[in-house]
């Protein structure tokens, strides 16, 4: 069964990079990647903060936060 895989995202040029790069990256067989374009859906705003992002792009896989790179503060988003 394959894992969920969160990529949180604001639409930024870094955002779209990472989305291309390595969301679409991750094998369909091993993981369930939904991406979620916060600037888009702010009241999944919530959801990516309690999960502990702090900054997009980032994954949250299995409880865990991975940061891609600082594109965007998730305050900035709200």
């Amino acid at each position: 069964m394959a894992e969920k895989a969160v990529f949180h995202h604001a639409g930024c040029a870094v955002c779209v990079d990472a989305e291309r790069r390595f969301a679409t990256a991750l094998d369909s067989k091993f993981y369930d990647v939904d991406v979620v374009h916060l600037g888009q859906d702010k009241t999944r705003i919530a959801e990516a903060q309690a999960a502990g992002v702090r900054s997009v792009p980032a994954f949250v896989i299995d409880g865990n936060f991975y940061h891609i790179n600082h594109g965007a503060d998730l305050s900035a988003l709200r």
